[in-house]
């Protein structure tokens, strides 16, 4: 089943990364989510860089503790204050095959309220 679903994933991830590329004036900002931490980075596709990153561990140092759906709108709110001390306010959002809702609509609520504009 878990083999199922992943591959279901990675599938839709190879769909939405057809679609969408990021420059460098509007980078693509990509989510990673495992079990224990959710994960942000913004990538210019043209150059192939990560221009920042951040996850939930730089928000909560507790590694022992699982990325809630507070934590994850928290990594948003980051990234977004991350971005616009580098002068990027905006980003094309692939959520990488997840399904946008919980942690991963979160985030991206909290990168909205952070200012940047998807």
């Amino acid at each position: 089943m878990a083999t199922k679903k992943q591959n279901r994933r990675l599938r839709i991830r190879r769909i939405i990364r057809s679609k969408v590329k990021g420059t460098a004036d509007r980078p693509r900002l990509s989510i990673f989510r495992s079990n224990t931490a959710i994960y942000a980075q913004l990538i210019d596709d043209v150059t192939g860089k990560t221009i920042l990153s951040t996850s939930s561990f730089e928000i909560d140092k507790d590694k022992s503790k699982n990325a809630t759906v507070e934590s994850s709108k928290i990594v948003g709110m980051k990234v977004a204050e991350k971005a616009l001390t580098n002068g990027i306010t905006t980003v094309v959002f692939d959520r990488g095959g997840y399904l946008y809702h919980g942690k991963v609509k979160a985030l991206a609520d909290g990168a909205r309220e952070g200012g940047l504009k998807f």
